[in-house]
């Protein structure tokens, strides 16, 4: 089984940076596609970003050019570095692991998650 822990959340400016963290415990297959959603008040969960094995990356649009994905395969953990943030990237933070990357990337079919972090970013 497979436990993950975010940390790193908080409260910054429009404009200003924070960086996720989220370890994973467990099997290492068990993680092979690691990533990160988010949720907003009244809103559906919504993919950020995602990061296999290989270090292949997928952005959605909305964050391209701000937001930056990595991990370590050896410890098993995988970073978000938030940049430019905005005040409509605020909301919970979720970080998800399975055993492989989908075509699509969406908040269904993900093996693990966690239990979330909250960013706030005011104007």
């Amino acid at each position: 089984q497979v436990q993950l822990v975010e940390s790193g959340g908080g409260s910054v400016q429009a404009g200003g940076s924070l960086t996720l963290s989220c370890a994973a415990s467990g099997p290492s297959r068990q993680v092979n596609c690691m990533a990160w959603f988010r949720q907003s008040p009244g809103k559906e969960r919504e993919a950020v970003a995602r990061i296999d094995r290989e270090e292949s990356k997928f952005y959605v649009d909305s964050v391209k050019g701000r937001f930056t994905i990595s991990r370590d395969n050896a410890r098993n953990t995988v970073s978000l570095q938030m940049n430019s943030l905005r005040p409509e990237d605020t909301a919970i933070y979720y970080c998800a692991a399975h055993r492989f990357c989908r075509y699509a990337f969406s908040p269904e079919g993900w093996d693990y998650w966690g239990q979330g972090t909250q960013v706030n970013v005011s104007p």
